[in-house]
C-alpha cells in the first residue's frame, strides 16, 4: 500500500548526531577564557535562549558573562535611512536591502577574552565580533511572519528594533535579506548550529556535520519541510486531504518548495532533529545542486518555486499581476521576476474559474476608475468587464508571465509553478473582503497599473497562455510532455503521464543534463526516483522534490496500478 503525504520529510545526519538540550551543546564548549558569539535572526527570544546557555554553563561550573549586542543598535532614524527607508519610502514595498548587518549598530563592541569562563555575544551579527567559537541559533522564518500576520506584532521581530513590535514590510525586503546573507557568509566557519523551535530543549548539530550533510542532500533528491499558512481566501483541501492543521481555519498558501523559507530536516526523529535553511544547499554546492549554466545566471538564488493555492471552499484570490523584468530590477532590486503558472490539481464546486488575461480592448481607465471606487467608496468593481474568466480545468496549466492581470477563482487546488520572487503581488482588488481583524487589504494598485502588460488581450491570451500538451518523447507505458513553455519565461514546465498498466510498460528514464529538475506527484499514487549511483527516493500524491543537478540519468517508477502524471519543471 502506497503510503501518505508526508509532512515532516527527514534525512540522517551525516558524519555525527543531532543532540537534544542545551546540557548537550553547553558540553561542546571549551571551559575558556574564550568568546562565544552567537549569532542568529531578530524574531528569537534572545534573552531566555542565552540564560538557558548560561544555566547549563553553569552546571559545568564554567562562568559566563553574556553581552546583548542589540544594545549597541543605532538610533531608528539611522537605521532606516541606512536601508533605503527614510521619509518618502514607499509604504508598501522596499528595495531588497543590501546592507550588512553591521549597518544596524553604532559601533560593534571591542571585546577581549575574558579572565576566567566565557564571554557570549549574542544577536544578529555577532559573528561580526571577535570570537574564538561561533554558533548560529535559528528558527524559520515562518514564525515570525505568522505572528505579525495573525496581528500579535512581538517585540524583537525586526532588525534593529528589539523593544518595539513587529512589521511585516521590514520582515520581507529589509531584515530577511540582509539576515540571508550574513548567515550565507558564515555558514562554512559555523561551529554549531541550534535549531530553536523548542527553545527549553533545541536540538543542534555541530558544523562539520552539518556540512557534510548538506554536502550529501546536494547530490541526491531531496525534500524540504512544506507547510500552510492561513489567509481570509483560504480553503479546506489541504485539511482535509493531507492532513495539515490549520492555525486560523483554513489552509491558504502551501509552502511546498520555496526557497528562501524552505528548510531540510535532519535527525534521527521530532525529538533531535534541526530544520537546516533549503539554501544552505545553493550557497555551499551551487554547482552540485543547482547547475553550472543556472548558476552563472542566477548566482546562488534557487530560481523555481512551488508551491500551493488552496481555495477549496475558499475564496477567490486578489486580483493582481506581478512586476515586469525591468521595474522588479530598479524599483525592487531583484535581478529576475515573477513570471508563475497554474497548474489545477483538483477542483470542488459547480463552475471552478480562473481569471486570467485583459479582455479584448479592455478600458483601463474604466478599470482604474472602478478600482479607486472600491478602494474609496466599498464600490464592487465589474471584475470580468475587463479580465477573462476561464473554466477551471484540472490537469490544465495556466501561464501567467509577469504584467498579466490574474486570480484563482473559488474552487481550486492550485500547484503555483513560479519564478521564486514571491513577495511582489501587485493587487488591483480584493472583493471588498476584510481581514481577521476587520481591515482591508493594502492595495498598491498604482505599482499594477504601472506593470499591466496590454500587448497579450483577447483570443491572444486564451492562445498563449492556456497551451495544449505537446509530446516530447515517449516510451513503453509513459510520455513527456511539454505543457507550459513561453519565449519570456526562463522556465518550462512538463508532465510526465505513466501508465503501469500499459502493455510493455517500462519504468521512465530522465537526465537532468547538468541543470536541477523539480517534480511534483499531480495525479495517482505516486514514483520512485531511482538514481544511477543507487539511492532511492518515494515521491507520492501532492509532495514535491527536487533532484539536483549532479544526479545525472535517473528512472521513475511507479507506485500503485492507477495511471501517475508527474510534473516537471527546469530552466530552459
Amino acid at each position: 500500500m502506497t503510503r501518505s503525504y508526508e509532512r515532516n520529510p527527514r534525512y540522517a545526519a551525516v558524519e555525527g548526531a543531532v543532540v537534544s538540550g542545551w546540557a548537550a551543546a553547553a558540553q561542546t564548549l571549551p571551559a575558556g577564557p574564550a568568546v562565544l558569539a552567537v549569532d542568529g535572526p531578530a524574531a528569537l527570544d534572545w534573552i531566555a535562549a542565552t540564560a538557558s546557555l548560561a544555566a547549563a554553563l553553569a552546571d559545568r561550573d564554567v562562568p559566563a558573562r553574556l553581552l546583548d549586542l542589540r544594545e549597541y543598535e543605532a538610533d531608528w532614524d539611522t537605521v532606516l535611512d541606512r536601508t533605503g527607508d527614510s521619509a518618502g519610502a514607499d509604504p508598501y514595498y522596499l528595495p531588497l536591502a543590501q546592507n550588512s548587518l553591521g549597518d544596524l549598530y553604532r559601533a560593534l563592541p571591542q571585546v577581549e577574552r575574558p579572565a576566567e569562563g566565557l564571554l557570549v555575544v549574542f544577536g544578529p551579527g555577532a559573528a561580526l565580533v571577535r570570537h574564538d567559537v561561533l554558533w548560529y541559533a535559528d528558527l524559520p522564518k515562518r514564525y515570525a511572519e505568522s505572528a505579525i500576520a495573525a496581528g500579535e506584532l512581538p517585540v524583537g521581530v525586526n532588525l534593529g528594533r528589539h523593544r518595539e513590535p513587529g512589521d511585516l514590510r521590514r520582515l520581507f525586503y529589509a531584515d530577511w535579506p540582509m539576515t540571508d546573507a550574513h548567515r550565507d557568509a558564515i555558514a562554512p566557519r559555523i561551529d554549531r548550529w541550534l535549531d530553536l523551535q523548542h527553545p527549553a530543549s533545541p536540538a543542534s548539530v555541530d558544523g562539520a556535520t552539518m556540512r557534510a550533510t548538506l554536502a550529501a542532500l546536494a547530490d541526491g533528491p531531496v525534500r524540504s519541510r512544506p507547510y500552510f499558512n492561513s489567509t481570509p481566501w483560504g480553503g479546506q483541501w489541504a485539511a482535509r486531504e493531507l492532513g495539515f492543521e490549520p492555525q486560523q481555519g483554513n489552509t491558504a498558501l502551501g509552502y511546498e518548495l520555496i526557497a528562501p523559507e524552505a528548510g531540510v530536516l535532519v535527525g534521527d526523529g521530532p525529538e533531535a532533529e534541526v530544520e537546516l535553511p533549503f539554501q544552505l544547499l545553493c550557497v555551499l554546492h551551487p554547482v552540485e545542486f543547482l547547475g553550472a549554466a543556472v548558476h552563472e545566471e542566477f548566482g546562488t538564488s534557487f530560481p523555481i518555486r512551488y508551491d500551493y493555492l488552496d481555495t477549496v471552499e475558499g475564496g477567490n484570490l486578489s486580483l493582481h499581476l506581478h512586476p515586469r523584468a525591468e521595474y522588479m530590477r530598479t524599483r525592487f532590486g531583484w535581478p529576475y521576476t515573477q513570471h508563475e503558472t497554474y497548474y489545477v490539481t483538483a477542483t470542488s464546486g459547480d463552475d471552478p474559474r480562473v481569471h486570467l488575461g485583459l479582455q479584448q480592448d479592455a478600458d483601463i481607465d474604466l478599470m482604474r476608475k472602478q478600482i479607486v471606487a472600491a478602494i474609496e467608496h466599498g464600490e464592487e468593481a465589474d471584475v470580468e468587464r475587463f479580465v477573462q474568466s476561464h473554466p477551471s480545468e484540472e490537469g490544465r496549466l495556466y501561464m501567467i508571465p509577469a504584467g498579466t492581470p490574474h486570480a484563482s477563482g473559488t474552487g481550486n487546488l492550485v500547484l503555483e509553478i513560479s519564478a521564486t520572487p514571491y513577495l511582489y503581488s501587485l493587487r488591483f482588488y480584493d472583493w471588498l473582503r476584510k481581514d481577521a481583524q476587520g481591515n482591508s487589504r493594502p492595495l498598491p494598485y498604482e505599482h499594477g497599473f504601472a506593470n499591466l502588460d496590454t500587448r497579450r488581450q483577447g483570443e491572444d491570451v486564451v492562445r498563449d497562455l492556456i497551451q495544449e500538451p505537446r509530446t516530447l518523447r515517449e516510451g513503453p507505458g509513459w510520455r513527456e510532455e511539454v505543457i507550459g513553455a513561453l519565449p519570456e519565461m526562463f522556465y518550462e514546465v512538463r508532465r510526465f503521464v505513466i501508465d503501469p498498466e500499459a502493455d510493455g510498460a517500462q519504468p521512465a528514464e530522465d537526465d537532468t543534463e547538468g541543470t536541477f529538475h523539480i517534480l511534483n506527484i499531480s495525479a495517482g499514487d505516486g514514483v520512485v526516483i531511482e538514481t544511477a549511483d543507487g539511492r532511492t527516493h518515494e515521491l507520492v500524491f501532492a509532495e514535491t522534490l527536487t533532484v539536483p543537478a549532479a544526479v545525472g540519468a535517473y528512472r521513475i517508477r511507479p507506485l500503485g496500478e492507477r495511471p501517475v502524471h508527474m510534473i516537471k519543471s527546469l530552466v530552459s
